[in-house]
């Protein structure tokens, strides 16, 4: 089968399509004719060089996936071959096949193509797991993302709207803020020239945001406390703006907040099914709904992997980019 390899880190021109051998589902696993694969800024950085596979995972890139069951392992009985499905993966999505936990997948939902169902799983359950599980995201709190643009945060919007809580975002232009907008962001924020600090106070009449979603790390840490509200949760899920940062114990003492760092990937196979779980349970059918809806920049044929990269390292996109095969 064709994989995007890696076999030097670097830039988006260390990608190379490859021969490699098929994988095949061991006890437990279905195999996956891909159709799409999402692509993600962990991808980015696995590509640098910077964030390897956890053991026994795929050594390609690719942590979300839709496709057909081509082949299932031992014991599984829930999934049939020519099952349309999308997956949450530990690695191996940017590949005409994948082997994968039977448990780690889902349904296509109704209303959704083969194709854009690969924007779903990631994203689903990045958000179900850290804004509502961690954070208790609860109707009339407030939630702040950063990034509201991002695949992430387009997927935090809607369903922090469907809940009914109020959303703030971030993003650094007009374009991206009106598309927040219409996916029910009400408290926008131009990161370029707004403190959102400020604007977050002012617009919660000085209590500020329950639950904060955060994907810059260090940078923001400080003003991520300022913008808490008393007993909120501050959930850090990516380090763009660096890994090291000075934490005034005092304010957080005095807002009774709470930092959560998380990540999706390392998480253990019962974990992630748990999650699968419960993004089926309470995500899938706002999305069956109309409710909810994969936003999808664009879309790349496997050989264009590295054009993908380029764009989102540009940060110039609105929502998902996906691989098609």
């Amino acid at each position: 089968m064709r994989a995007v390899t890696v076999p030097n880190p670097g830039g988006p021109e260390a990608l190379e399509l490859s021969d490699v051998p098929e994988p095949t589902p061991g006890p437990g696993e279905v195999l996956i004719d891909v159709v799409a694969a999402g692509v993600n800024r962990a991808d980015v950085l696995q590509r640098m060089g910077h964030y390897p596979p956890p053991p026994g995972a795929p050594a390609y890139l690719g942590l979300e996936c839709s496709g057909r069951i081509a082949a299932v392992g031992e014991g599984v009985q829930t999934w049939h071959v020519g099952d349309q499905v999308c997956a949450l993966l530990p690695g191996g999505g940017y590949a005409e096949k994948v082997a994968v936990a039977a448990s780690a997948l889902l349904p296509v939902p109704a209303g959704v193509s083969l194709v854009n169902a690969a924007a779903l799983p990631e994203v689903a359950c990045t958000v179900w797991s850290n804004v509502f599980l961690a954070g208790a995201l609860q109707p009339e709190h407030t939630l702040l993302v950063h990034g509201g643009s991002s695949g992430i945060g387009t997927m935090a919007i809607q369903l922090a709207k469907a809940m009914g809580a109020r959303v703030a975002v971030t993003a650094g232009s007009a374009h991206k803020l009106a598309v927040c907008r219409e996916l029910g962001a009400e408290i926008l924020v131009n990161y370029r020239d707004e403190d959102f600090v400020e604007r977050v106070l002012d617009a919660t009449d000085g209590r500020g945001a329950d639950v904060i979603l955060d994907n810059m790390g260090a940078k923001y840490l400080g003003r991520n406390v300022a913008a808490l509200a008393p007993d909120g949760r501050l959930i850090v899920i990516g380090l763009q703006g660096g890994t090291r940062g000075e934490l005034d114990l005092g304010a957080l003492l005095r807002k009774r907040g709470t930092i959560y760092a998380t990540s999706l990937r390392s998480r253990t196979e019962a974990e992630k099914a748990a999650l699968v779980a419960g993004v089926g349970s309470y995500v899938w059918p706002l999305i069956e709904a109309g409710r909810v809806q994969p936003v999808i920049h664009a879309r790349y044929p496997l050989e264009e992997a590295a054009e993908a990269h380029r764009v989102m390292e540009a940060s110039t996109h609105v929502g998902k980019l996906l691989l098609t095969m």
